[in-house]
Formats: C-alpha cells, structure tokens, sequence
C-alpha cells in the first residue's frame, strides 16, 4: 500500500482546496494519507469549520474520514489560532520543539508532499 503525507504549508484557500481534494482522492484510491497543517495554513481551520465557509463541507467530509494527522502546534500559536483549534478537537503536533517532525513518517514509508 502507498502512503503519502500532505503537509498544508499555504494559507490561501485555493492552495488548501487541493489538499482536501488529494486527500479524498487518495484515500478513494486506497492509499493510506494522511494529513498534516502548518505554517499559515493554520489559520484556515478556524474558518473552514464555520458552515457558511465555502470549503467547510470538503473539510468535513476529510474530516469524517479521519485523514487529518494533526495541525502543528508551534505554528498555530505563532498564528494566534491555538485556542480555535484546540476546540474542534484535532490532533495537535508537536514532538519536534512544537512542530511535528517528518522523520517517523519517512521511517514508516510515508511519501511527503508539501503544499
């Protein structure tokens, strides 16, 4: 089986989409994927929960198929998004000094693909 990780770095929406989309895509597909938020990509979580945001329901179907390893911990608090995210209840990274570290996926026969 092929196991890819995508790590959303960008914090533009239409940079965001395409993480959501492989996702699905991948997961359809039958890889293992799993997905890791970064960076100013941070800040979309608190916007993509609300139901009125236009990428919401993509979110949550990615959400419900439980593809989201995790949003990096240094950065969400570096983006002042912390508390947000805390609350929707997603995994929070940190075992590299506050940023998840991409040494274990390697070990684990992960693919990385940064966004």
């Amino acid at each position: 089986m092929k196991k890819i990780l995508l790590v959303a770095f960008q914090g533009q929406p239409m940079c965001f989409i395409h993480v959501l989309l492989n996702g699905l895509e991948m997961h359809a597909a039958g890889y293992e994927c799993q997905i890791v938020v970064e960076g100013e990509a941070t800040t979309l979580i608190p916007e993509v929960v609300k139901q009125e945001h236009f990428l919401h329901g993509l979110y949550q179907q990615v959400v419900d198929a439980e593809l989201i390893e995790g949003v990096c911990k240094a950065c969400s608090m570096k983006m002042q998004v912390f508390e947000q995210i805390e609350k929707t209840g997603l995994p929070i990274l940190g075992d590299m000094s506050g940023h998840p570290g991409m040494a274990k996926y390697i070990e684990n026969g992960f693919k990385i693909i940064n966004y």
